[in-house]
């Protein structure tokens, strides 16, 4: 179709051409543009309907004004497809404010030829239902024009004096956030999630179009390459694969009701409640723009303020995972707890003491020696875990939890740091790991089942609760003490009721001084005996009462040179070259400091410390 202006343009142009001789220079020139938009749609009677329709809402005059416009003018088939589609029997059916809306939204500022149109959005003139902020309408350049996914220009660049009319064969309605969306290929993948996720109760593509209930909504749109991400994150190759009861809850995440809320409304810190019940994070500062999930990653947003009627879209290059979620498919320790039907128990106990949380962080990683329900049956004996004191509890839970990732194959002999506490200071309680066969933790837990990967750390299940240790718990773990053992269980030895006494009870805590095995085989051989029981048991509770002191936890640091007193004996304390004195003038080295107990600490000796004579 071609407008009267272009028609006439045409034969005069053509005339004058004719009436030039062969002989005659001809120069070709287009004469001076002389219709305003308003003459072009008066003028063309495909544009007779779009006539009507200015001219009932008020909006001809603005049409032959000064100033750049363009112009997407709906044709006469397009004006009757939309008021059947519609319910109007007529032009003069649709309110008066509805159509001024209506018209305006094909309408952006400048002039702008179909050459000069790019992929993208653009302003209308049309003011938002959801906000004072005009419409946006998504610009498809990449076959021909398509303005909002549904009109086609048909005709392009019907140039104007004060702008420019593309033709387009469908009426651009009023966009909602559904509209923006199912529009814009960038958001393809987005589209199939939500048709995949919906359900009896839920169909987002008619939430995301309504204008009332839930009403305005702020969609955070991940676009295909963020989804493409996604996918590879769980090892899949289509959205077809992700569970819709799973999707429906990420992208109920990405949603925030009655809210039209643009990059200005946008703050630091600012924290806003989502549709899936979990709160999102924003981030502006140094420049950025993001949003921060329950997984900690930012999600920077790509295109902001997508204006619709109905709220506003900004587009993401990541989706957005709410714990919930993450837990499903990418758990914690928490998380895989909670999957875990065998650690029920555990999940009980961390619940009631608040570790659910601590062990639910993403910014830190754990291992955890997580005991079994037979394991919590056996040490509870009958009771709930909630009649015994909550502190108690986390103490004895955090016994269980060691910093860092440690797979079963990465264990040493040797003693680590759990999170336990000893006492009230910041001190941590050791633990006893023996790899000799297995892992077994404190002489009795054993790894049952190793190696249980989450999100921030490693479970290895074990099948005895680790009580908080005592002295005797470690002589009796490690088998570097076992002389020490024997000679604390010798007839006539009461030491091991002694030192199994409760940190808060007198004589404890106690600071004890354990020679190795070698240093028994030495002191066996100085005294010219075969085994500990030839040793006499008036010397042997002498020598074991000068290797401990009570009421104080004595750590390394808190070493100074000088006398110790302990049970026995007094002692000489050397800290330049960690030795002690007993009182026969025998030297024995620190061999190891502070394997802390929750009833004192252990420092390792090479000698056997004897009274005096």
């Amino acid at each position: 179709m071609k407008s009267i202006f272009n028609y006439l343009l045409f034969v005069s142009s053509f005339l004058l051409i004719m009436s030039c001789s062969d002989d005659d220079e001809v120069t070709i020139e287009n004469p001076d543009i002389e219709n305003t938009i308003a003459q072009l749609i008066e003028e063309d009677p495909e544009f007779s309907n779009l006539l009507a329709a200015l001219e009932a809402a008020n909006l001809i005059s603005d049409f032959g004004a000064d100033g750049e416009l363009t112009l997407f003018a709906p044709t006469n088939a397009a004006f009757t497809q939309f008021l059947e589609s519609n319910g109007f029997a007529s032009l003069g059916a649709v309110p008066e404010n509805q159509l001024r809306d209506l018209l305006l939204n094909h309408v952006i500022s400048g002039s702008n030829l179909s050459t000069d149109l790019s992929t993208g959005y653009a302003t209308t003139f049309t003011e938002s239902s959801a906000s004072q902020s005009r419409l946006s309408i998504y610009i498809d350049t990449q076959e021909g024009v398509v303005l909002n996914g549904i009109a086609e220009v048909t005709e392009a660049d019907i140039m104007a004096t004060n702008g420019v009319v593309h033709e387009v064969n469908s009426f651009i309605s009023i966009p909602s956030v559904a509209t923006q969306v199912t529009a814009n290929q960038e958001f393809s993948t987005l589209v199939q999630a939500l048709q995949q996720a919906e359900s009896e109760t839920l169909d987002f593509i008619e939430l995301l179009s309504n204008t009332g209930e839930n009403s305005p909504f702020t969609l955070f749109a991940p676009t295909n390459a963020a989804f493409e991400n996604l996918l590879n994150f769980l090892g899949l190759n289509s959205i077809q694969g992700v569970d819709p009861e799973i999707l429906a809850t990420i992208l109920s995440y990405h949603v925030v009701t009655e809210n039209n809320v643009r990059l200005g409304d946008l703050s630091t810190g600012l924290t806003a409640d989502t549709f899936q019940g979990e709160v999102i994070e924003f981030n502006l500062s140094n420049g950025e723009f993001q949003v921060i999930d329950a997984s900690n990653i930012n999600a920077n947003i790509v295109e902001t303020d997508i204006q619709t009627d109905n709220g506003v879209v900004h587009s993401l290059d990541k989706v957005l995972l709410p714990l919930e979620i993450l837990d499903i498919i990418d758990p914690t320790i928490t998380g895989l707890a909670l999957n875990n039907t065998e650690l029920s128990s555990l999940v009980a106990a961390l619940e009631y003491t608040g570790l659910d949380a601590t062990l639910a962080n993403r910014s830190s990683e754990f291992t955890v020696f997580a005991p079994n329900n037979a394991a919590f049956a056996s040490y509870l004996a009958g009771d709930e875990i909630t009649d015994l004191p909550v502190e108690v509890v986390r103490q004895v839970l955090l016994n269980h939890v060691l910093t860092g990732s440690s797979l079963s194959d990465e264990f040493e002999t040797s003693y680590a740091l759990t999170q336990a506490d000893f006492g009230t200071t910041d001190n941590k309680i050791s633990l006893y790991i023996n790899t000799s066969n297995g892992v077994v933790l404190n002489g009795f837990s054993n790894v049952i089942d190793p190696d249980l990967g989450a999100a921030n750390g490693i479970i290895h299940v074990v099948d005895e609760v680790i009580d908080l240790p005592t002295v005797v718990t470690f002589v009796s773990a490690d088998p570097d003490f076992a002389s020490l053992l024997d000679a604390l269980t010798s007839p006539g030895q009461d030491f091991v009721d002694l030192l199994s006494t409760p940190s808060a009870t007198t004589p404890a805590p106690f600071t004890v001084f354990a020679p190795t095995n070698q240093a028994f085989e030495n002191l066996l051989t100085e005294l010219g005996v075969s085994n500990i029981e030839d040793i006499d048991a008036g010397l042997l509770t002498a020598s074991l009462s000068t290797h401990v002191v009570s009421e104080f936890n004595v750590r390394s640091a808190d070493l100074m040179d000088g006398t110790i007193t302990t049970l026995g004996s007094d002692l000489i304390v050397n800290t330049s070259n960690a030795t002690l004195t007993d009182a026969r003038g025998r030297l024995s080295s620190i061999l190891s400091f502070d394997i802390q107990v929750s009833n004192g600490v252990i420092h390792a000796i090479d000698t056997v410390l004897l009274p005096e004579e």
